[in-house]
């Protein structure tokens, strides 16, 4: 076997493989010999089917399958061990390839387009100064999760008067036009209006400091106009009996529900975070605590940001392989063709100079993922997705069992990776660079982050 690699300047290259007979003759003799073993040939004994046979069959495909796998480990052996930072796959040239006989000894030539990565220097030093916002943890955030607390703990009760975000529940008459029910008209009990949702100012008025047993008329295509689906699922009906309909309702409420944000006393406490939380001021602080991380997490998902406009602002201009990279693109892209290839070609750029740039950083900072770190990752991502749910106080062993659960799907462990490299990653820079550390309130933060 013979490689060659021909550099036309520093980011393309050209790779000529050429295998021999000698190459692949072994692998595949071996190959059409565990075939005639297992031939089952009418009018041969098993095992005993003449060779000559099973290669006229076989020989031609088997032989095309090592002389791929030949290509594709060679290939990538030869640049692994010649330090070739390839992008993307190679190409089949499209001026020296020439078709190729498997059906016959060789020697088979290939010759592929290589992208190769522009040759820079990405560097970080106490020199570089970045800014860093670090987010108070103010009495207004603290006093929204207790509010959000005592929402997710709290129940409907019956109300006498409706008020705010209540509920009506009642039984709906169409009407005439001179205001009489409908006969044969549509009725429908137990319907469920929350007056606030109404878009209609003139009919939500009419709700205006209603009582159980009151009856209200109104129109249901001016409450909920250009919506008919909110008008049927209010009617229960379907959407095509209200498309053409213009008819005032009675609606007799039976039932005011009314939403009640649970106590905030010891109950939620143990109900949020378990029964060594006494006091409400204990309760706050450990609702400060558990709020600082995820702080911390936009913190630093900022500080990535803007790590990435100051490298490829100090990098600068990156030449890049760009025809070569857009047939690799068009190749990975076939269904969706040349001009998806021309509409996302330069995010693609941009996304893969970033690529590059975090690449050296990462070896530069000796930054290696263990699983213990996809599992601290893991386990993180589970208890965000339970604080969702006002469930903070989970413990641990749940998290594990949900975390080696989560680890076992392979989509799951590339992501894993990521955000494990991104993690180490910030934590390391943030020690390397100087910080330009910038208070600020949630608020304004996410102010900022709309704007950026």
């Amino acid at each position: 076997m013979n490689i060659q690699f021909e550099s036309a300047d520093q980011i393309n290259g050209l790779m000529t493989i050429t295998i021999e007979k000698a190459d692949y003759e072994e692998k595949v003799r071996k190959t059409l010999n565990d075939y005639r073993k297992r031939a089952n040939v009418p009018g041969f004994r098993p095992g005993m089917v003449p060779i000559a046979l099973i290669k006229r069959q076989y020989g031609t495909a088997v032989k095309a399958e090592e002389v791929n796998r030949l290509l594709g480990e060679k290939l990538y052996e030869y640049v692994r061990e010649n330090n070739i930072r390839m992008l993307g796959e190679p190409l089949p040239n499209e001026e020296k390839q020439q078709p190729q006989d498997l059906a016959g000894d060789g020697p088979f030539t290939f010759v592929f387009d290589i992208a190769v990565a522009p040759d820079f220097k990405a560097e970080l030093s106490a020199k570089d100064k970045i800014d860093y916002y670090d987010i108070k943890v103010d009495d207004k955030l603290i006093d929204d999760q207790v509010q959000m607390y005592a929402s997710q703990a709290g129940e409907f009760v019956e109300a006498q008067e409706w008020t705010g975000n209540d509920t009506l529940k009642g039984d709906l008459r169409q009407l005439d036009a001179e205001g009489n029910t409908l006969e044969g008209g549509i009725e429908t009990e137990g319907g469920m209006i929350m007056p606030s949702y109404i878009k209609g100012d003139d009919e939500k008025k009419k709700f205006d400091g209603a009582k159980p047993g009151d009856i209200i008329t109104f129109n249901p295509k001016k409450a909920y106009p250009n919506n008919d689906a909110e008008v049927a699922a209010l009617l229960k009906v379907d959407k095509e009996k209200v498309k053409d309909m213009e008819s005032d309702f009675s609606f007799q409420i039976t039932e005011i529900r009314h939403f009640q944000p649970a106590a905030v006393d010891e109950k939620l406490f143990e109900r949020v975070f378990g029964e060594d939380v006494k006091t409400e001021a204990e309760f706050r602080d450990r609702i400060a605590s558990t709020i600082k991380p995820q702080l911390a997490g936009n913190s630093d998902y900022k500080f990535m940001i803007d790590v990435r406009k100051y490298m490829e602002k100090k990098v600068g201009e990156l030449t890049m392989p760009e025809a070569l990279l857009k047939r690799v693109m068009l190749q990975n892209n076939k269904d969706k063709g040349e001009e998806f290839v021309e509409k996302n070609f330069r995010a693609s750029i941009d996304e893969l100079k970033w690529h590059l740039i975090k690449e050296q950083l990462v070896a530069a900072n000796n930054i290696k993922v263990e699983e213990a770190d996809l599992k601290a990752v893991a386990k993180e991502a589970i208890r965000a997705q339970f604080a969702q749910y006002g469930m903070s106080n989970v413990p641990d062993d749940v998290l594990e069992n949900y975390a080696a659960e989560q680890m076992k799907k392979r989509e799951n462990i590339d992501n894993y990776v990521d955000r494990a490299v991104e993690t180490k990653l910030c934590a390391a820079l943030k020690q390397v660079v100087k910080l330009n550390v910038k208070e600020t309130t949630l608020d304004k933060f996410n102010k900022m982050m709309q704007e950026a």
